[in-house]
């Protein structure tokens, strides 16, 4: 009876993923996607909690409600700029959690191999599981959770390390140790060889000897990433984290950790590819953490960067008949989402029209200015991506680029050298004018330089975005 009603509920549980994942596809369905993700998630831990081989309860429960209130806390005092990084953080825990049971899972797998037969019939849940196993079903759980450890380290060293740089703690530069890939290689061999020296032993030792392989690899191989291409990074963190769930899930008998597992690795691959699609860069490249750099002296940019004041860029917005903005992570930074929807209200009251072009990759986490735009109840329909507006703006009287740099670079199709090469860009300088919000003349997260920002057409909006913002809201009205 227990094992029907967790089955059960495993299953429903599933389906509620599935529709969550989906849900998530629109902006205007994925608040139900989230709540159906919540009843999901709900269901199941209270399945395990009163499916077979439940037990602690009391831990259970208290961990359950200190995680709970971590949590309540956490999405509290996070502000949306900050978002990119906490969702590394998570990746970093789940591929920790990973480690963790596949360590333990081991450790279980050898208490039950040293009991006598007789022994065996008293045991429970997992350990009543490994007891039913033959040789060749022990030899393929040894693989599982092998692959569960692997993969849970490689996530979790290399979400710290997309941590770091996302928060700025760490270096956005692409960083790698002398050796480069060769190490990354001979650390992977190591491991191919620790996986058959484990299957034959049964040992800890190999066990533990790959795990500092893998924690090894995933360190060096988001260290050899560069800023430009982090948003690449924290999705396929996600599919990262996704497998070693769903590894772990085999090991552990566990049909919905299978599935939820697959669904998160499977969707952040596709994400990747998409987004590497979007940059045009090699997928195989960025799982291997071999892109970053650039191949050559990067171009000379000639001229220099003319300031604009507030009332130049009302003059221009006044006579304007049609307005594209580009949002990045200057915006999030700054928090100048809200005037930015307050400057489209107010443009389109005044019959003008406003657009917003998102790059595929814009702001550090997929989606990421769809999400702040949304926040600040920008109209979904105005909100465009980058290949249904590019074209469009040779017939665009003002381009405003907010926070900036790299998905309105000019180099990406002009210098071979530069490390965005051959990426598609918002082709904003096709405009008649542009005006970009900037804090200074610093070359940005990336450390690429902008040709945009020495264009005639262009004109620097030196400051603070929301206090740049607040200013042009007196005399727009």
């Amino acid at each position: 009876m227990e094992f029907g009603f967790t089955t059960a509920a495993y299953v429903v549980a599933a389906v509620l993923f599935i529709l969550s994942l989906g849900g998530l596809s629109g902006q205007e369905s994925a608040k139900r996607a989230v709540w159906y993700g919540i009843v999901g998630m709900a269901l199941a831990v209270f399945a395990t909690l009163i499916g077979p081989g439940s037990g602690l309860w009391l831990l259970s429960l208290l961990l359950i409600i200190g995680g709970g209130m971590i949590g309540y806390y956490v999405a509290k005092k996070v502000q949306m700029t900050e978002m990119p990084q906490l969702v590394a953080a998570m990746h970093s825990l789940v591929g920790l959690a990973a480690v963790f049971v596949g360590l333990i899972a081991h450790i279980e797998l050898g208490r039950v191999l040293a009991m006598e037969e007789a022994e065996k019939k008293a045991l429970e849940g997992f350990a009543a599981l490994l007891a039913k196993k033959d040789g060749v079903e022990i030899g393929i759980l040894r693989v599982e959770l092998f692959l569960g450890i692997f993969i849970g380290a490689v996530t979790f060293t290399g979400s710290v390390v997309a941590y770091g740089k996302l928060a700025g703690k760490v270096s956005s530069a692409a960083t790698k140790l002398p050796g480069g890939h060769l190490l990354n290689a001979g650390a992977a061999g190591l491991s191919a060889i620790c996986l058959f020296w484990y299957c034959s032993t049964g040992g800890v030792f190999p066990l533990f000897l790959m795990t500092l392989a893998a924690l090894f690899i995933g360190y060096h191989l988001i260290m050899g990433i560069g800023g430009a291409d982090m948003p690449v990074v924290v999705s396929m963190l996600n599919s990262y984290s996704g497998w070693a769930a769903a590894a772990i899930g085999f090991s552990l008998g566990n049909d919905l950790l299978i599935v939820v597992g697959a669904l998160v690795g499977s969707s952040g691959a596709i994400l990747s590819y998409i987004m590497c699609k979007a940059m045009n860069r090699s997928f195989v490249s960025v799982i291997l953490g071999g892109f970053g750099g650039s191949t050559g002296p990067a171009m000379e940019v000639e001229g220099e960067q003319i300031a604009i004041d507030a009332d130049g860029v009302a003059t221009a917005l006044d006579d304007a008949d049609s307005v594209v903005i580009i949002p990045g992570y200057g915006m999030a930074v700054a928090q100048a989402q809200q005037n930015v929807a307050e400057l489209t209200r107010r443009l389109r009251a005044k019959g003008k029209t406003v657009r917003f072009a998102i790059h595929p990759v814009a702001g550090r986490l997929p989606g990421h200015m769809n999400v702040l735009l949304a926040e600040a109840k920008v109209p979904y329909d105005i909100v465009l991506e980058m290949d249904e507006i590019n074209d469009d703006f040779p017939e665009t009287d003002v381009a405003i680029v907010i926070g900036s740099n790299d998905i309105v670079n000019p180099a990406a199709q002009e210098d071979p050298n530069s490390p965005i090469a051959g990426m598609p860009v918002l082709e904003c300088w096709k405009a008649k004018q542009v005006f970009v919000s900037k804090r200074g003349q610093g070359t940005g997260y990336s450390g690429i330089e902008n040709p945009l920002f020495f264009k005639d057409n262009t004109r620097m909006f030196y400051g603070d975005a929301k206090a740049s913002l607040d200013q042009l809201l007196t005399l727009v009205s």
